[in-house]
């Protein structure tokens, strides 16, 4: 699949959570996360295990967003989009970061 495809296969998975979408940011997300997207393994977000979402909090929250919050924040705005993507059995993570990053007010960080 190509970046583009990627892009386009994004944008329509959003839609369901954002009617008119930050292309621009979905465009860079793929940009930065285009290997991640394409392993089948890395690619969905499981908000049932614990070691997961703390990878999420560590790697995109902390380190690429670098948000200034502590662990019970973090924790709630998690289980917050856990929550909102509830009805989707697999959590696609391009999905996933871009609603931590509108959620935060982040869109700077990657465009």
């Amino acid at each position: 699949m190509t970046n583009a495809e990627m892009l386009a296969d994004l944008v329509e998975k959003v839609k369901k959570y954002d009617p008119k979408p930050d292309e621009e940011l979905l465009a860079a997300l793929v940009a930065r996360y285009a290997v991640v997207f394409r392993n089948a393994d890395a690619k969905f977000v499981s908000c049932s295990d614990k070691s997961e979402l703390e990878r999420v909090k560590k790697s995109f929250l902390l380190d690429r967003l670098k948000v200034d919050m502590d662990d019970a924040e973090m924790d709630k705005l998690l289980a917050d989009v856990c929550e909102q993507m509830k009805a989707d059995r697999r959590k696609h993570r391009g999905v996933f970061y871009y609603l931590l990053t509108k959620k935060l007010g982040k869109r700077e960080v990657f465009v």
